[in-house]
């Protein structure tokens, strides 16, 4: 059961960060509105097919079965290191819904009514710089929960 829940937290950690890698990318070549509406429109649309079908499931993933495997094991229960991951996986979580997923996929939406014609493209406003900044504190944050996993730093020892 260890295995394969470390087996599922790696496999949710690979596809949260790849999810993330693709947004910067896609947040680099992605047009202002006002250049070009229908390609803003499908690039945002792709932006919030990655959160919703690769980066939430992936977080989620990633966040369980961390959560169980510190669960069925005991020496985990007083690892500094684990607790350390365990607090910035709830970090990492939360700025998910916050940073990633709801603005993403709001984005999303707003650009398909601009193209519909329900809603002035002018309205949109779009904060690139911003949004590639958050992705970036998230995969350091990531990025510290996997050097953590795997170097597993001697921190003081909780007593049980």
């Amino acid at each position: 059961m260890r295995r394969l829940m470390k087996f599922l937290h790696t496999m949710g950690a690979i596809g949260m960060m790849g999810a993330m890698a693709c947004l910067v990318v896609l947040l680099g070549m992605i047009p202002q509105p006002s250049v070009s509406l229908p390609l803003y429109a499908e690039m945002r649309a792709a932006m919030g097919a990655i959160v919703r079908y690769v980066f939430f499931p992936s977080l989620g993933l990633t966040l369980i079965a961390g959560l169980l495997a510190i669960a069925i094991n005991r020496a985990l229960h007083s690892a500094g290191w684990a607790l350390a991951k365990l607090a910035s996986g709830i970090l990492v979580f939360e700025w998910g819904f916050a940073a990633v997923q709801g603005p993403m996929q709001e984005a999303a939406e707003e650009a398909a009514r601009a193209v519909a014609g329900q809603i002035d493209p002018a309205t949109l406003a779009p904060n690139f710089g911003t949004e590639q900044g958050a992705i970036w504190v998230m995969l350091g944050v990531a990025t510290v929960n996997v050097i953590l996993g795997v170097w597993r730093p001697r921190f003081t020892n909780l007593p049980d």
